[in-house]
């Protein structure tokens, strides 16, 4: 399988600070890739130096197959990217921010992103309007873009991506500031995007988010990678099963040490066969009404593997007064 993403001793430093740290990446082709990490792990800055928007200290990239930023020019009328905050006109009305990036890009490449041609006003239009449906601003009105709340402004971004029918989406964060109904919205669109044959790259810190939508994670921590990984493996089975029953002590008894925990009338067995278990339970006259084998959650996986973020300021417990 084609990789879309290669970086080797990808390196950056600001002054004494390293924020990307020897990071060595593949993001295979029709994935959807979820990049994990506390506040200041290094994400952004990653995903800016993909873009060529910052140049690397130590190392290389590689973005579908070109080095950047070197290819820059060439590459990026493939990529939709939504980085950090949507940038935009902010006296101009969302459908005419749209149809300037548009025309830009067509003016730059020939095409609007490689795959159809620029045409002429009547043909942006139609991209316009289709790119702001497809985001849930189909209806928006002629209101300057300063009057927007910030999830209307993250659709706008999110438009702006889709503008060119990319190769491949890098997006930073693309849910702040949406409600519930927005993000599923968001979700789903990503996913029909991917089943499309786009490879999307999502940058987050929102552990359900990533765990919805990806089907690959990265884990970042003080800018170095620490894991990458199928989602399906990462949260493999742990090799116990979750039992409720309204005789608790029941199963107890009968297991003779294999209940690992109980909570009221849930408890936490070691056993690799759960059917093999639930038949058990069953020939000895146990009720069961819920059993199921426990998986490890994403945020277990992220927790083990992280510090506590950038962005906390408290002291150490053993540097506290």
């Amino acid at each position: 399988m084609t990789d879309v993403i290669v970086t080797s001793d990808l390196t950056k430093r600001f002054g004494r600070v390293t924020a990307v740290d020897g990071l060595d990446l593949r993001v295979p082709a029709g994935c959807r890739f979820g990049l994990l990490g506390p506040n200041g792990s290094g994400k952004t800055t990653l995903v800016r130096m993909l873009l060529g928007l910052v140049h690397p200290t130590r190392g290389t990239v590689e973005l579908l197959g070109a080095p950047m930023p070197a290819q820059a020019a060439a590459v990026l009328p493939r990529v939709g990217a939504l980085v950090e905050s949507p940038a935009a006109w902010p006296q101009l009305s969302g459908p005419a921010n749209l149809r300037l990036l548009d025309a830009a890009g067509g003016r730059r490449t020939g095409t609007a992103g490689g795959r159809r041609t620029a045409g002429g006003r009547r043909a942006r239009s139609r991209r316009v309007a289709e790119a702001l449906q497809r985001v849930g601003l189909g209806d928006i009105d002629r209101r300057p873009v300063r009057a927007y709340s910030l999830g209307m402004r993250q659709r706008l971004g999110i438009a702006a991506t889709l503008l060119r029918e990319p190769e491949l989406l890098l997006l930073d964060e693309p849910t702040n500031g949406l409600d519930p109904r927005g993000i599923n919205e968001v979700r789903e669109l990503l996913v029909a995007l991917n089943e499309a044959g786009t490879t999307v790259v999502l940058s987050s810190h929102l552990l359900s988010e990533v765990e919805q939508l990806c089907t690959r994670v990265g884990v970042m921590d003080g800018g170095r990678l620490v894991l990458t990984d199928e989602l399906a493996a990462l949260r493999a089975p742990t090799g116990r099963v979750l039992v409720r029953t309204p005789d608790p002590a029941a199963v107890v008894a009968l297991l003779d040490g294999q209940v690992a925990r109980r909570d009221g009338d849930v408890l936490q067995v070691r056993s690799l066969d759960p059917a093999g278990l639930n038949a058990r339970l069953v020939e000895a006259g146990i009720r069961v009404t819920e059993l199921a084998p426990q998986h490890r959650s994403l945020e277990q996986v992220v927790l083990e593997l992280t510090g506590t973020g950038a962005d906390r300021v408290d002291a150490a417990p053993q540097d506290r007064p």
